[in-house]
């Protein structure tokens, strides 16, 4: 079960926007929409026999991976504590995943809500389903196959404070679409070398397509929206993707871990800052993002520049245009 119950209430005023033109107009979003009602699965379809040997000693990583292994502070432990970390480790992101598609299931919701033309509303009312099949799916393998999972970390639940509580759509929809999904799109494409069981790793194959989708609605939405902004609202926009990028890395310093495990705080959130490994897998991961905001124009100078501090830009630079 869960270490903790709890529950974050986030308050906001938006406006419900009603359209009373039904015509079909052969969009993308449209097409998207297809999409979306053909690629339905249910939870039951995945092999819920598999075994979850949640603890078990691991194969050795790759010889990058064992020398991040020595570098860090779990080596002094052995290496049965590498395997206890790589075990946690997916415990900790398969929580965060849950603990995000519960938010994405509720950003969608509102979307329906404020979205101005009909085909986007369509599109929205099926990612809501998509959601809510992922928040179904994530808590059944924790709740049957993990022993501990993780509560919600501050980082995700800052950022998500942050998106829930503004009543503008396109911020609502660059934090979750963009921000959120993407992210865990990527994070999902690493989890055959991530992952340690052929469940998670079914699972994340399944909700990584619907995923896909999720994030080509996001840019569809939002392509083009911000060169018709002012200076000032566009720089509102960027701060917002700064704040939230900031969050990520944050997020993967992997404070809960180290506690969990007993590992001195300031010496794990130092390996997770530096060890080249950790930051390779964050670069990797945010690269997804990246692309993102690039395709819908908030990839300039100012972003570019703080994703650069932020140590997240590596392999976003295929994205400059």
């Amino acid at each position: 079960m869960f270490t903790s119950v709890g529950e974050m209430l986030v308050q906001t005023v938006v406006d419900t926007r009603l359209g009373w033109d039904y015509d079909p107009t052969g969009s993308r979003v449209r097409t998207l929409y297809e999409r979306a009602k053909e690629g339905q699965w249910k939870v039951e379809d995945i092999d819920w026999t598999l075994d979850v040997p949640f603890g078990a000693p691991l194969p050795d990583d790759s010889a990058f991976a064992m020398s991040a292994f020595a570098a860090s502070p779990l080596a002094k432990r052995g290496r049965p504590a590498w395997d206890e970390f790589r075990w946690e480790l997916q415990s900790w992101m398969v929580s965060q995943f849950l603990h995000g598609e519960q938010a994405a299931m509720v950003v969608s919701a509102r979307l329906v809500e404020t979205m101005k033309d009909l085909e986007s509303k369509f599109y929205a009312t099926t990612q809501a389903v998509d959601e809510a099949r992922h928040v179904e799916v994530f808590s059944r393998y924790l709740r049957e196959k993990v022993p501990d999972p993780y509560p919600v970390c501050d980082p995700l639940r800052l950022m998500l404070e942050s998106i829930l509580s503004d009543s503008r759509w396109d911020v609502v929809a660059l934090g979750m679409q963009i921000m959120v999904e993407a992210l865990a799109m990527a994070a999902f494409r690493l989890a055959n070398n991530t992952f340690h069981d052929e469940l998670i790793k079914s699972i994340t194959a399944m909700v990584g397509r619907d995923e896909a989708r999720h994030v080509s609605f996001g840019v569809l939405s939002l392509a083009g929206i911000y060169d018709e902004m002012t200076s000032a609202e566009r720089a509102e926009r960027e701060e917002l993707v700064l704040e939230s990028a900031s969050l990520i890395r944050r997020r993967f310093l992997l404070e809960d871990i180290w506690e969990r495990m007993d590992v001195n705080r300031a010496e794990g959130v130092e390996f997770a800052a530096y060890n080249d490994l950790m930051v390779a897998y964050r670069q990797t991961i945010f690269s997804r993002v990246g692309h993102s905001l690039g395709q819908i124009g908030l990839l300039g100078p100012n972003v570019r520049k703080g994703l650069h501090q932020l140590d997240l830009m590596r392999y976003s630079e295929e994205t400059k245009r």
